[in-house]
C-alpha cells in the first residue's frame, strides 16, 4: 500500500499524458501510486498509460466501460485508492518535482487534513510559465462557497482523517463541491505558499469560457446546492469578485 494514492481521469490524452505521468514518477518523494482511469478514449491514452504501467508497477490503469465524465472518472480511481493521503492531477497537467514532498511535510508538520498550494498557468503553444494562482492562506465549507480559487492538481487530503469521500455527479464545479463537502465535516483547508504545479492552458482561449464557467457556477448555487435567489445572487457575488482577481 502506497502513502499517497493520485487520481489521473484521462479522456483522448495522448498528446499531454505522457508528461504528466513523467511528472509524477519525476517526483523526488516515492512511496506513491498513480492511478489513471481512461474514460473511454478513442486515441491511443489507454495504451500510453498501459505502457508506464508495464514499467513502474506504481502505475495502475483502469478503463471505464462507457463514458462516464471527469467526477465519475474520478470517483472510479477513489474506489481502488489505497493510500492514507489522496491527490489529483489531470491528464494535461504537471507537477514540480518537489509537490509531493514538499506537501506531505507541511501537512504533517503542521497536523493539516485538507491542503493546497499555489500553481501557475502553462501556456501549451509557447511553453512558457504565466500568472501564479493563490487562493486563500485557508479555506471553511461556508468561505468556499463564493470562492474556486483552490486549484484540484493542488489539493491534498488526508483521507484516514477526514474519511471516505467522492465527487458529486456534476459536469462542472465537481471539486469545489468536494472540498466543500469535506470542510462541512468541520475541518480548515490551509495553504502552503509556493508553486508546486502547472496548470496547462492554451493561448487561444477565449472569453466564452469565462462566460460558460459563470453560468455553470450559478447552476451549481440554484440546483446543486438548491439556494434562493437572494443566497445564490450573495455567493455568485462573492464568487465573480475572486473571479476577476483570478484571471486579471
Amino acid at each position: 500500500m502506497a502513502e499517497v494514492s493520485i487520481i489521473t481521469p484521462a479522456h483522448n490524452a495522448e498528446n499531454f499524458l505522457p508528461e504528466t505521468i513523467d511528472s509524477v514518477l519525476d517526483q523526488t518523494f516515492r512511496d506513491w501510486e498513480l492511478i489513471v482511469v481512461d474514460d473511454c478514449s478513442t486515441d491511443r491514452t489507454f495504451e500510453i498509460a498501459s505502457a508506464y504501467a508495464a514499467k513502474d508497477p506504481r502505475v495502475r490503469v483502469l478503463r471505464n466501460e462507457v463514458n462516464s465524465g471527469v467526477a465519475a472518472t474520478r470517483n472510479r480511481g477513489l474506489e481502488v485508492a489505497s493510500g492514507d493521503y489522496i491527490a489529483f492531477v489531470d491528464s494535461d497537467d504537471l507537477w514540480l518535482p518537489e509537490k509531493l514532498e514538499k506537501q506531505l511535510r507541511f501537512m504533517k508538520e503542521k497536523g493539516v487534513v485538507f491542503s493546497y498550494t499555489d500553481y501557475q498557468k502553462y501556456v501549451t503553444e509557447t511553453k512558457e510559465r504565466g500568472k501564479v494562482l493563490r487562493a486563500p492562506t485557508k479555506m471553511t465549507a461556508k468561505k468556499i462557497l463564493g470562492n474556486t480559487a483552490i486549484g484540484c492538481l493542488t489539493v491534498m487530503v488526508d483521507r484516514k482523517t477526514v474519511g471516505d469521500f467522492r465527487m458529486p455527479p456534476l459536469p462542472h464545479t465537481e471539486d469545489n463541491c468536494t472540498w466543500q463537502e469535506i470542510l462541512s465535516r468541520g475541518y480548515v483547508g490551509y495553504r502552503l505558499p509556493m508553486v508546486l504545479s502547472l496548470y496547462r492552458i492554451s493561448d487561444r482561449s477565449m472569453t466564452s469560457d469565462k462566460s460558460r464557467a459563470a453560468k455553470q457556477q450559478w447552476e451549481t448555487y440554484r440546483k446543486y446546492y438548491k439556494f434562493s435567489f437572494v443566497k445564490s445572487a450573495y455567493y455568485f457575488t462573492k464568487y465573480a469578485f475572486h473571479a476577476v482577481i483570478k484571471h486579471i
